[in-house]
C-alpha cells in the first residue's frame, strides 16, 4: 500500500532518536534509560562491582560521528563500574548486559550530562545515544573488600580467592593482548601474597604454589612486551620454587639465543649450570 505524501512528510520529519525509541524498551520505567539489544550475550548479568572489558561510542542527535568512543583504541579498555564508568545511564545499563552483549541506549539528561551538559561537546539537557559492547568481565567486588581490610584481617582462603581473582583477570587480559593490564594484575597479587606473614607450613606451601604460577605468568608476559631481562628474572624466580618446572625451564630458553631450537629440559638444565644469566 502506497503511503500518502503526508504520511511521507511526517515520518521525514520525525526525530532521528524519536525512530529509535519506538524499537527499545524501557529499563528503569521513567523513561529515563531506554535499550535496544542489537546482539544478546550469555551468562549473567553484569554485576556492580565488575571491571569489564568493552567498547563504547557517544552520539548526539543529528550527528553521525560520536563525541566520544574507544574504536580507536588498539584494546578495548579495561573500566571498573564506579570508578571509570561514572556516566549514571552507562553504569545502570551496563548493569543490564551480559558477556558478549552489544546494545544501545537512549539516556535522558538526569542519566547523562545533566541540565548543564559538558561544554563545548555537550549542549545543555541533551539526551545522548551510546552505543556499549560488554566484551567481557569479571566480578572484582571481594577484591575491593580485600583491599578495606588491614593486611592480615582476611582470611587465608580469603587471600587466596582474591589472588585467583586478580590472577584470572590477568589470564583474561593476556588472552585479549593487553599485556600490561595482565602485568599490572599479576604483580598486584604478587604483592598481597609478600604482603601475608604465616608461620603455618601448609599456608606458607599454599604461597609457594600460588607464587609460582603467578611468576610464570609475568615470565611469559615480559616476553611478550619484549623485555627479556624482566622474563628471565620471573622464570628464574619460578625455577627457584621449582628447579624442574618444564615452563619455567623453556622460558628460560626463550630468552636465551639459540635455546629454544634444540630444547630438552635436561639439555636445558645443563646449559644453565654452566651459562651466565642472558644479558641480551
Amino acid at each position: 500500500m502506497s503511503l500518502s505524501l503526508y504520511t511521507v512528510g511526517l515520518l521525514l520529519l520525525q526525530r532521528p532518536f524519536d525512530q529509535l525509541r519506538r524499537g527499545m524498551r524501557d529499563i528503569l520505567g521513567d523513561g529515563g534509560i531506554l535499550k535496544e539489544v542489537v546482539q544478546p550475550g550469555e551468562g549473567p548479568h553484569v554485576p556492580r562491582n565488575a571491571s569489564l572489558i568493552m567498547h563504547y561510542s557517544g552520539y548526539l542527535e543529528y550527528c553521525s560521528q560520536p563525541f566520544e568512543t574507544t574504536k580507536n583504541f588498539k584494546y578495548p579498555p579495561m573500566l571498573k563500574l564506579g570508578r571509570e564508568v561514572t556516566l549514571p545511564g552507562m553504569e545502570l545499563g551496563v548493569l543490564t548486559m551480559q558477556k558478549g552483549e552489544f546494545s544501545r541506549f537512549l539516556f535522558q539528561p538526569s542519566y547523562a550530562y545533566g541540565a548543564i551538559g559538558c561544554p563545548p561537546m555537550i549542549p545543555a539537557s541533551a539526551v545522548v545515544l551510546f552505543e556499549i559492547h560488554v566484551i567481557d568481565f569479571l566480578d572484582s567486588g571481594q577484591v575491593d573488600d580485600f583491599y578495606e581490610m588491614s593486611p592480615n584481617a582476611a582470611s587465608f582462603s580469603m587471600l587466596l580467592e582474591v589472588v585467583g581473582t586478580l590472577r584470572g583477570f590477568g589470564n583474561l587480559c593476556f588472552a585479549k593482548s593487553r599485556y600490561d593490564n595482565a602485568k599490572g594484575l599479576y604483580k598486584q597479587a604478587l604483592v598481597l601474597l609478600g604482603n601475608r606473614e604465616t608461620q603455618d607450613e601448609a599456608e606458607k606451601e599454599r604461597i609457594r604454589t600460588a607464587l609460582l604460577l603467578l611468576y610464570l605468568n609475568l615470565s611469559l608476559t615480559e616476553l611478550r612486551l619484549d623485555s627479556p631481562h624482566k622474563a628471565l628474572k620471573y622464570s628464574n624466580k619460578a625455577l627457584e620454587i621449582d628447579s624442574a618446572n618444564t615452563k619455567a625451564l623453556y622460558r628460560s630458553g626463550q630468552v636465551r639465543p639459540g635455546f629454544c631450537s634444540f630444547f630438552t629440559p635436561d639439555r636445558l638444565t645443563k646449559k644453565q649450570k654452566k651459562k651466565k644469566p642472558c644479558t641480551v
